[in-house]
Order: structure tokens, then sequence, then C-alpha cells
């Protein structure tokens, strides 16, 4: 009896259960071998010692061990399949019961959504998506509608460019640019030379170079406009600057057509020092009229953080004359510091080389900075201001000394 049912045991382990491995068959197979096992035993003596029995639990603990590698290969990538796609599911049925969660997903969003710790973390990130979806699509929406507003602009503006751009605007345009180029063309022969100093690159940042390069061309167009314009040059300018590249930014392919004079000599090359003036509002000495024989030069400049003596500097280094615009003889300043931009100076000197007007000049200057025009003698008008201005921070008995001083009349008609 014992030798059968090893022989029983012997014949099940070598041949029936790898086969069962392989196809699948374990849980199948444990019942037949008990069957078979218990159809011997009870065909014999039925007083068998327990020993004698076959352990049911001992040999699937067997067959567990040798499947264990092949099971826990094919287990892990369901598992991980069947957890999104329960996450998916949630999500279905979290946006049927009408909560805010986003319509498209993607699988690293719903591993993270499986990974939350706790159930409010995973709707506050779902929610989060979902206004991340909406500002989406908001934003696309608004971009749509602005690309229909400016396409149904241009369509409007081209019909009234239609309309308008009739033979006669054409030809007036036409006209007028011709007439103005054949006067820039008369100035480079018959002109006033006016000198701007492209020595400065150094001194200022890219910023402070693109905001000069724009008053130039400014600068450039009001001379070009006006009834006698000047011969402009463009001194100490060198090819691949900074100036240059600006300018060919604003300019494009009408840099090379303009009626200019460029080049990288000195002022001092080209002109004679006597008749050359370096205009600062740093110089000593005060601008009384324009001088048609004389040759201006202006620094192409603009300085945020007001660098002084920088162009006195280099015109004393040069030994040139300079001079400064007569601000504080016909306008009563008030703040601000006395520097103006380089198209307001063309406005200026434009205007006094046609007109020899101050007044009308000095109407170019911001009207920020001055308070009017001057109607009586400078002194008197700079101590009123000064009275006016310690009376507004509020310095009592000086003042009313200072006062007394200066106006006795008045002040006796006061305390009157």
């Amino acid at each position: 009896m014992q030798s059968a049912n090893m022989l029983l045991r012997k014949i099940v382990r070598c041949s029936v259960l790898p086969f069962a491995a392989q196809h699948g068959m374990k849980k199948d197979l444990f019942p037949l071998s008990r069957t078979l096992s218990l159809s011997l035993c009870l065909k014999q003596e039925k007083s068998c010692e327990p020993s004698e029995k076959l352990d049911l639990d001992e040999w699937k603990k067997v067959m567990k061990s040798g499947l264990q590698e092949e099971v826990s290969e094919t287990v892990s990538e369901p598992k991980e399949l069947s957890s999104l796609a329960a996450a998916r599911e949630t999500l279905e049925m979290w946006r049927l019961a009408g909560r805010a969660v986003p319509e498209n997903i993607s699988e690293e969003q719903l591993k993270t959504f499986t990974e939350c710790p706790s159930k409010s973390a995973k709707k506050k990130y779902l929610k989060y998506l979902h206004l991340k979806e909406l500002q989406k699509k908001n934003d696309k929406r608004k971009m749509d509608e602005k690309r229909k507003r400016r396409l149904e602009a241009q369509d409007q503006a081209s019909k009234t460019d239609e309309t308008k751009k009739n033979s006669f605007v054409c030809m007036w345009s036409s006209t007028m640019d011709k007439a103005y180029n054949w006067r820039a063309a008369q100035s480079m022969i018959f002109g006033q030379p006016l000198v701007f100093d492209m020595s400065y690159e150094k001194e200022m940042s890219v910023r402070e170079v693109a905001n000069t390069v724009r008053q130039i061309v400014l600068s450039e167009s009001c001379n070009r406009r006006s009834v006698d314009p000047f011969h402009i040059h463009f001194c100490n300018f060198k090819d691949d600057s900074l100036y240059h590249r600006e300018f060919i930014k604003q300019y494009r392919e009408a840099w090379g057509k303009l009626l200019i004079t460029v080049t990288d000599q000195c002022y001092t090359e080209i002109f004679p020092k006597d008749k050359l003036i370096y205009l600062t509002a740093d110089s000593p000495k005060v601008m009384k009229t324009f001088d048609h024989d004389k040759i201006y030069i202006v620094g192409s400049m603009v300085d945020r953080s007001i660098k002084t003596g920088v162009s006195l500097a280099r015109a004393k280094r040069l030994g040139l004359e300079s001079a400064a615009l007569p601000l504080e003889k016909y306008l009563l300043w008030s703040t601000g510091a006395k520097n103006l931009t380089l198209d307001q100076m063309m406005h200026i000197l434009l205007t006094l080389k046609d007109t020899a007007d101050w007044k009308k000049a000095l109407e170019f200057v911001p009207k920020r900075k001055y308070c009017g025009f001057v109607n009586k003698p400078v002194k008197e008008l700079k101590k009123t201001l000064d009275l006016i201005n310690t009376l507004k921070l509020g310095k009592g008995r000086e003042v009313q000394k200072q006062f007394a001083k200066s106006y006795p009349k008045k002040h006796k008609l006061k305390q009157k």
C-alpha cells in the first residue's frame, strides 16, 4: 500500500504537475489528485494511519513555489493596468455625478491621481486639472475671437483704403515726397551743415542707444520736411556698431537711400575748428543768436542718469567752442533738468534758422518744465520764485523778513 502511494506521488510530480503548470491547470489539479489518492485508500484497508495520508497543504506549497516566478512577471502589469482602468472609471462616475473633472486626462496625470494620499487630495488635484483645462479653452476662444476681429478690421480697412486711395491723393503724396527729397538733395550741396556726434556709444546702455536712434530718426524726418533743411552729418560713425544696427532696424531698406552724410571721421577733420560750436547744456557760455556761418554739433546721447559734463569735456579736449541754449533767459524754469531731446533740439534750431525768434523756437520745450516766458528781469523773477518756494515750505518769520526787505511798501500796506 505504501509503495503504491509513493509511486502515485512520483508520477503526479514528474508528469502531471509540469504539464498543468504550463497550461494553467493548477486549480483543477488539486481535486483530481485528491480523488485519486482517496480512491486508492478506500479500495485497500480502511484502517490507515494518519502518517500514510497525503499532505495536501504541503503539496500546494510545492506547486506554488514552482510557479511563483512566472506568475509574478505576468501579474505586475495587469495590476497597473487595472488600477488605471479603475481610476478612469471613478473619473467617469464623478463626471456623471456633476463634479469638476477634466474631460481629457493623460496617463501621467492618472498616475499622479492614483498616488494622491487621500480622497480630498484627489478632488483638489482633479479640480486643478479642470480649471487648467477651462483656462486653456478660454484662451483659445479669445485668440479665435481676436483673429476674427483682426480679419474683419483688415477687410474693412482694405475697403476704406480702396475708396480713399484715388488718383489725386496718390499723386499728391508722390509729388510731396519728391519735393522733400529735392530739398534734402539741395541741402547736401548748399545747406548749412549740422553734425551729430556718434561717439557716445560707450557712455550708454543698449536701451539708451535705441532711444537715441529713435530721436535721431524723428530729427531727420523733421529736417527733411522743413523749408530750408540742414545738411546732416553723422560723424564718428562706425560700421557694425550699436548705432548702425539700430538705424538698420528703424530704416530697413531706406537706410542706404538717406540724403545725409555718414562718415567715420571726426568733425575736426572735415570742418575748420573756428567754425565749430558744440551745443551742450553744461556750457558756461550762453547762445545769444543763431549764426548761419557756424556749424553746430549735437551730441547723440540720451542721458537718463544725467552724467553732467561729458559733452563739455569732449569739446574742451578737442579745443572747440561750446554754447548752451538761453533757457533761463527766456523761460521761467520750474523743475527738471535743462536737457532736451534730440528732436526738440532739431525743432528749435530749424525755427531759429527760419525766424530768428527765440520765443517761437522755445515753444518746442515741454511745457511741464517751465511756467511761462520771462517778461521781467531775471533777477526779480528768481527772487519771487525763491520766496514762493520758501512760503510753500512754511518757514514763517524768516520768510516775512525776506519779503519785507525785498518789498517794503507792500509789507507796510499789509500791516495797516
